[in-house]
């Protein structure tokens, strides 16, 4: 286990440079998997293609005088990110998609811009992510959801809360500076993770199964220590880390969309990972126009609102040739209605031959009138409920997407750390504080281990 366990992680950090070609392993008797290299440009599509459409849910500019200027300088500006890297996050989710990886999205989208939330946030998800590895036995993708959203509705007045496009170009150009300073700048050390781990369970009570698990851990690092292998090396010291955000100013997003220069695909690099949510995917709609011509992976969110139907018409929208990687399914139900409804939507998905990446999240499903409720206890539920599908109907467990935040608030009830009653949060639903994420990714470890044939940790 030890050893998996560096290979493993030193994958995650700074060997992702392979080829869909070396990773990828056709299922027997499965779809014929499309490779990243040859997805074929969309027809009769340009990134101006989807103000031809109707356009649902999107904030409201008429009357900003000073909209046009801010487009055109955002035109001009440098991307936030760059085609090569989107294209090893694809990579990365193809393997994933196929059984052979767990995506980890933290998502702490504040209002305001703050170096230290950055990296406090930055640092539970390389924290969790470590617990996750050794839990699993299988590379973790790490995704953050960080900064202001782009022009977020007001959901009563349909108008954005923010059209000051280039603060907001600005907010995120510094937060994907500080990511990549600190995911390569050494604040990664697999070793300062450990131990910061080990900071979490010196809060648990004695031979609690957080303790016996982070123990498991540091008999691993022990032992590479041992067998000759310096844990201080630059490859223990650096991570990918990408980003995504919600696809719903399309003026934005089409600002910041651009042509590779080396596969000629489109891009938008605004993000990573570019999520289309649930009242913006209409099958004839302006954003799953825009989103089809994109060579960035795409998360499809669905509720229980989602029919099979809708989710295979949706899928074979934005991703005919069936590509890997290509498309994730967010999942948000909560845990009676995603028992009722997520089997109906994996049997569709292996019915048609469909290749996704299942991702839940059951932050969302926990919503403000119910902070005097167990906050805490309803994500475990879904999460549990998730994996309890995924088991039942053969297919991959594939990732998870928090709500969470690297400071000490006490906005999700439950857990050994939480708030007796929860506060209001920023974005009207409780983001889990560091202590609950991590209590979360032992609990999904715990699990994932089961499902790897491992023992429990006794």
């Amino acid at each position: 286990m030890s050893v998996m366990f560096l290979i493993l992680w030193l994958t995650t950090s700074v060997c992702f440079g392979f080829s869909l070609n070396s990773i990828i392993r056709e299922k027997p008797n499965g779809p014929k998997l499309q490779m990243v290299s040859s997805i074929a440009k969309a027809e009769g599509w340009d990134p101006s293609s989807w103000s031809e459409k109707d356009v649902k849910y999107m904030p409201n500019y008429e009357g900003n005088d000073g909209f046009n200027e801010e487009i055109s300088k955002i035109e001009r500006c440098s991307p936030l990110v760059f085609a090569g890297e989107v294209r090893t996050l694809h990579e990365n989710l193809a393997r994933s998609s196929q059984g052979q990886g767990f995506l980890l999205v933290g998502d702490d989208n504040e209002e305001m811009f703050k170096v230290d939330n950055v990296r406090d946030t930055f640092r539970v998800i390389l924290q969790m992510a470590l617990v996750l590895t050794f839990g699993s036995s299988m590379p973790v993708i790490k995704v953050g959801r960080l900064g202001n959203q782009f022009s977020a509705l007001d959901e009563k007045s349909g108008d954005s809360k923010s059209l000051n496009l280039l603060e907001e170009y600005n907010r995120s150009a510094q937060t994907l500076n500080i990511l990549r300073a600190f995911s390569t700048g050494g604040y990664a050390d697999i070793s300062r993770l450990h131990a910061w781990n080990l900071d979490f369970v010196d809060q648990t009570d004695d031979g609690s199964r957080y303790r016996k698990f982070a123990a498991k851990v540091d008999e691993s690092l022990r032992f590479m220590k041992a067998c000759g292998v310096d844990t201080s090396a630059s490859s223990f010291k650096k991570t990918d880390f990408f980003t995504a955000n919600d696809c719903v100013f399309l003026p934005y997003e089409q600002a910041l969309t651009r042509e590779d220069s080396t596969t000629g695909r489109w891009y938008d690099c605004s993000a990573h990972m570019t999520w289309i949510p649930e009242n913006a995917r209409q099958l004839d709609g302006a954003h799953l126009e825009f989103c089809r011509g994109l060579g960035n992976p795409l998360g499809i969110r669905i509720t229980d609102k989602c029919s099979p139907e809708e989710l295979i018409r949706v899928i074979e929208t934005v991703n005919p040739q069936n590509i890997p990687g290509r498309i994730t399914v967010v999942v948000c139900m909560g845990d009676g209605k995603l028992r009722k409804n997520l089997p109906g939507l994996i049997r569709a998905v292996q019915r048609e031959g469909k290749s996704v990446l299942w991702v839940s999240d059951p932050s969302h499903a926990v919503k403000a009138k119910e902070y005097g409720s167990n906050a805490f206890e309803k994500i475990r539920d879904e999460l549990r409920a998730f994996f309890d599908v995924h088991d039942e109907m053969g297919s991959h467990p594939g990732g998870v997407h928090l709500a969470m935040t690297g400071e000490d608030v006490m906005e999700c009830t439950g857990g050994f750390s939480g708030a007796d009653e929860g506060l209001a949060g920023p974005l009207g639903y409780p983001r889990l504080n560091s202590a609950q994420a991590l209590e979360l990714a032992f609990l999904i470890a715990e699990r994932m281990r089961l499902r790897t044939g491992l023992p429990p940790i006794e």
